[in-house]
């Protein structure tokens, strides 16, 4: 058994490694210690055979993926849990599932995914593991990269920032929700977009934050 620790730098690493080379400073960030305190967390993981450094990039071995994934799919069900059982908003879910992700076993997941029959994405719209490993690939752009005239269906939402999911929810856009850009300012200005009959006014800088496929022009 894995101590919480150890999966949950496994994790941030997993996540990190989905946007490039993984290198330590995103690590602290992403897990919240210093510099030092990862450092010498790498060096137990690479003792453990969890994870290897090639130059200044930590990599996941094949033990520490199957690990991180599995710590992941406990993560994403338990969000599933949340928001669709317990009626929590899907901006508070991330943080509570990591506290309920290290405490289920896995007989006690099997049944939670039983019981949820069998969901494929958590609230955010990113893929839940298979039991055997196994991650769904999603094909997506930014929001942000969506023209004038362009209708988008959201994909996913990046989970880590409460506040803006808080704002996001707000405006009725979840994953599943087709979108229509109206208007896009130059120089890294907002996007206008319509949600159902309502207009708003999105940063660019949220807007990379959200995952879509192109629904059609309007």
């Amino acid at each position: 058994m894995t101590s919480a620790t150890v999966e949950e730098y496994l994790e941030a690493i997993y996540k990190l490694s989905e946007r490039g080379p993984v290198r330590p400073t995103p690590i602290a960030e992403a897990v919240g210690v210093s510099g030092p305190t990862v450092t010498a967390t790498l060096r137990r993981l690479q003792d453990k055979g969890l994870v290897s450094r090639v130059g200044g990039a930590v990599l996941l071995t094949e033990e520490g993926r199957s690990l991180a994934l599995d710590i992941i799919r406990r993560h994403r069900l338990a969000e599933r849990f949340l928001v669709d059982v317990l009626g929590m908003p899907w901006e508070e879910a991330h943080e509570d599932a990591c506290l309920l992700e290290h405490a289920l076993s896995p007989r006690v997941l099997g049944r939670l995914e039983q019981y949820l029959e069998n969901p494929t994405v958590c609230p955010h719209g990113h893929p839940i593991p298979t039991e055997e490993g196994e991650v769904a690939e999603v094909s997506g752009t930014s929001l942000s990269d969506f023209g004038p005239g362009s209708r988008a269906q959201i994909l996913q939402v990046s989970e880590d920032d409460e506040a803006m999911l808080a704002y996001l929810g707000s405006m009725g856009m979840f994953p599943g929700t087709v979108v229509s850009v109206t208007e896009v300012a130059p120089f890294r200005g907002p996007l206008l977009i319509e949600v159902d009959d309502s207009t708003y006014a999105l940063g660019r800088d949220i807007a990379e934050k959200i995952l879509a496929k192109s629904a059609g022009k309007r």
